[in-house]
């Protein structure tokens, strides 16, 4: 699980990037990225999360994003990421879509 605090914006995007390509040079395919503490969104933050959610769906992995505050849910629903990647309220719930297996898309 990995957890954005903050913003994700141009300065802090690359970070995130470098984290998430660690995650999977290390073997992981199931990625839950935690937003709770996430509290502003660019378009270099988003980017990142659409740079790597085809890599790990043809590896058999995934992407699964929960505790979003809604104003940055705002911003991912007016980008249609609801029909890209699974986001649910809690990472309870993100653990359990994992466990129920298959993708979203």
């Amino acid at each position: 699980m990995l957890a954005l605090d903050g913003f994700l914006d141009a300065h802090t995007a690359p970070q995130f990037e470098e984290t998430i390509q660690s995650e999977i040079s290390a073997g992981r395919r199931n990625l839950i990225i935690d937003c709770g503490k996430l509290t502003y969104i660019s378009s270099a933050g988003l980017g990142v999360f659409m740079s790597f959610i085809e890599e790990l769906r043809e590896a058999g992995g995934d992407i699964k994003i929960c505790s979003v505050a809604p104003k940055v849910l705002q911003v991912f629903e007016i980008l249609g990421f609801q029909s890209l990647f699974d986001i649910v309220d809690t990472l309870p719930e993100a653990v359990a879509k994992f466990q129920e297996g298959g993708q979203k898309g």
